[in-house]
């Protein structure tokens, strides 16, 4: 059985999961303030954090949980800053803004599946919202954690730099739209739905 936890933090709302498995237990990205989060968790070490794509508001503590927890990163990229929208978010905010940079241990670019919590996680590249969004899905469990890609009523934003609703739309009805009615989804903003729950009534299906 799964134990998740989720943590939502920084000024763009974003979860993070902690996914408890009995044998093991691993994060999904990194929202601003997640680290301290996990430690009040009773973590004081975690094996891996799997990361759905490197915007900003999902990485912002991945330096810190890989620092101070020992965790191995897991992402589609290696980091950069091109992928966080730091200098988009710069200019927005008017304000200097930096993501601290953390070393990926595993590139997951044409990688089918990859094993965390003692179980095998399917890796699906959906990019639209960002060049390296993917998605984590385990059948046995049925859970999926698919960052920006389809959230409850909504998916992820088109207009950054890279992104293409049409591209967006293909890869949801390809890789999330053909799972059962019954998986669960885990998303990056939000509250967790269902395949079957979007596949009736999101309106951008």
């Amino acid at each position: 059985m799964l134990k998740i936890s989720s943590f939502t933090g920084g000024i763009a709302a974003t979860n993070g999961y902690l996914v408890e498995t009995g044998e093991s237990a691993f994060a999904v990205d990194a929202p601003e303030g997640m680290a301290a989060w996990l430690k009040a968790q009773g973590k004081s070490t975690l094996p891996s954090l799997l990361i759905t794509h490197l915007h900003f508001d999902h990485v912002q503590d991945a330096a810190a949980i890989q620092r101070e927890l020992g965790a191995k990163v897991y992402a589609y990229a290696d980091f950069s800053r091109e992928l966080t929208l730091e200098f988009l978010m710069a200019f927005v905010s008017g304000t200097r803004f930096e993501v601290a940079p953390f070393h990926v241990d595993q590139l997951l670019k044409d990688v089918p599946a990859v094993m965390a919590g003692g179980l095998t996680w399917q890796v699906a590249h959906v990019p639209g919202h960002s060049a390296d969004s993917i998605t984590f899905y385990n059948p046995e469990s049925g859970v999926v954690f698919d960052g920006d890609v389809l959230m409850a009523g909504g998916m992820g934003r088109c207009d950054f730099p890279g992104g293409s609703e049409e591209v967006l739309l293909a890869g949801i009805e390809k890789h999330l739209m053909s799972l059962p009615d019954e998986t669960v989804v885990y998303p990056g903003h939000g509250p967790e739905t269902t395949i079957g729950t979007e596949r009736e009534t999101n309106p951008y299906l």
